[in-house]
């Protein structure tokens, strides 16, 4: 059928065939990169729960396959942040933190929702472009019928099923992503949960590591009185 169809409707297919390849190749790449940085972001948590300081929590996520993901960023920003706000008011540094903090977790989630848009673009469009090449195949067999002055079944029916064709494509085209977008959008909101759990243990340490700085400073203040 594909041999015979107008070449409009072979582009169309051949389009919408290359657009379902498309759809499992980012399925594919995207669902290993994701699943990776989750498990990544899940030890690295753990890790944090685990740990009593921020530098004892910096030494642990930093050790292994840990060390690359998005929560050794947020672990790297915050050792950073109180290596520089030294003898700065407490407050100011966990504000200044929960805001970088923030800003590394929205740039990871836009990282891992690169190439997802496109299955929306697939699963919306698709059907239509199907549409598009069925209603020009359909067009092609009346203008057949009134050439060949016959209605005869076996002479439309070859130009009609081209034509049915081209939307039956579009939809195996569209169905999939669909489906897929939906799953990553919910594993990419998952995925962003994780790190604000990351993002909250990091905050946590520093609070706990700032008050106990400030009782030390307090008990030496205490005993020189």
């Amino acid at each position: 059928m594909f041999l015979n169809a107008d070449i409009v409707v072979k582009i169309v297919m051949v389009g919408l065939a290359f657009a379902s390849v498309v759809t499992w190749t980012v399925w594919l790449a995207k669902g290993l990169e994701l699943v990776l940085a989750k498990r990544r972001a899940r030890a690295a948590t753990l890790k944090l729960r685990r740990a009593k300081s921020l530098q004892e929590a910096t030494r642990e996520v930093e050790s292994g396959w840990t060390r690359n993901g998005a929560v050794a960023d947020l672990v790297q920003e915050a050792a950073t942040e109180a290596r520089e706000s030294e003898g700065l008011s407490a407050d100011g540094v966990k504000e200044r933190l929960a805001i970088e903090l923030s800003r590394i977790e929205a740039r990871a989630g836009r990282r891992m929702a690169h190439g997802t848009g496109l299955l929306a673009t697939i699963g919306a469009t698709a059907p239509f472009v199907g549409l598009f090449g069925t209603v020009w195949g359909i067009m092609n067999a009346f203008i057949g019928i009134s050439k060949s002055h016959t209605t005869n079944l076996a002479v439309v029916a070859p130009g009609i099923a081209e034509a049915l064709l081209a939307t039956a494509i579009g939809l195996v085209a569209a169905i999939p992503a669909v489906i897929i977008y939906n799953l990553f959008a919910r594993s990419i909101a998952g995925y962003r949960i994780l790190l604000s759990d990351a993002s909250s243990a990091v905050l946590r340490h520093v609070s706990r590591d700032l008050d106990r700085q400030l009782r030390v400073e307090n008990s030496s203040t205490a005993s020189i009185s």
